[in-house]
């Protein structure tokens, strides 16, 4: 019996295209250039034959709806690659281990707060390396005011980044001194991270391209592998006002093939590649 829904690029038009470009930018501040027609068609078309939708345009005009709220998230989520892993970039975690954390220790033990944010948190991976990072430099954490922000734009990523489980596969990144000491087997071969580590981080979801409703700065931002979605203008602002969420001397860590081309004038010097630190 033939689907009854579209299975052919031919049935994907260039309204429907414009559709996508419109909805991603107004949704995520996503930038989706014409050369990327045939990605959108492979990503959101498995969206459409899941959900048995009778056309490209029938799924677009749905997701538009307040019924259609939830398969939104989905469709961001299709349109971005959340590729990540424990520990990606090391040198990040090396610098907030060496230069970032010991510095907090010392004023969170006089009585401040400390704060660190991912600010693109997707499945998890990066803030739980943040906060195996933490716990090994400064092991007693969590026993003061010490928090790490995870943030994502999709809510599905979020809550599984909060459960903190992960399959043998996806920890392969974590030194095995680290998995005995944070986490847990869960008998069903997945791992899950356990004990004091997991008052560490606070996951929400945010729209960075939204509002934020943030209190206080933060010693270091990690916000990697996101801007490359974003058109310059976006990229820009949004650099700007991670600037402004840091504190003095505080530092901006970005993605491998990423820089901050406004950095003069967002107050950040580049003291490697792709670390940024806020002046004073």
């Amino acid at each position: 019996m033939k689907d009854q829904f579209p299975v052919s690029e031919s049935e994907y038009t260039d309204a429907d295209f414009q559709k996508v470009r419109q909805i991603a930018r107004e949704q995520a501040g996503i930038h989706l250039p014409a050369t990327k027609k045939a990605l959108v068609y492979s990503r959101v078309s498995r969206r459409v034959r899941e959900l048995n939708q009778s056309s490209f345009q029938a799924y677009l005009n749905f997701v538009t709806t307040a019924a259609g709220q939830n398969e939104m998230q989905n469709l961001i989520c299709a349109l971005t690659t959340n590729v990540t892993s424990f520990f990606r970039e090391r040198s990040h975690f090396d610098h907030l281990e060496s230069v970032v954390i010991p510095q907090m220790a010392m004023k969170v033990r006089a009585g401040k707060r400390g704060r660190l944010w991912s600010a693109a948190c997707s499945t998890g991976q990066e803030p739980w390396s943040i906060a195996m990072s933490v716990m090994t430099a400064f092991p007693d954490a969590a026993s003061h005011d010490f928090r790490i922000l995870a943030t994502d734009i999709n809510a599905n990523v979020v809550a599984q980044a909060t459960e903190g489980t992960y399959n043998a596969e996806e920890i392969e990144g974590i030194p095995p001194a680290r998995k005995s000491q944070f986490m847990e087997p869960t008998g069903n071969g997945d791992y899950r991270f356990d004990g004091p580590i997991r008052r560490l981080p606070a996951f929400r979801v945010l729209n960075l391209n939204a509002s934020w409703p943030i209190q206080g700065s933060f010693s270091a931002i990690f916000c990697r592998n996101v801007v490359i979605y974003f058109d310059d203008a976006t990229r820009e602002h949004l650099w700007q006002r991670l600037a402004d969420k840091l504190e003095p001397n505080g530092f901006l860590y970005v993605g491998h093939s990423e820089r901050v081309s406004c950095a003069s004038q967002c107050g950040l010097t580049q003291v490697a590649p792709t670390i940024y630190r806020k002046d004073q």
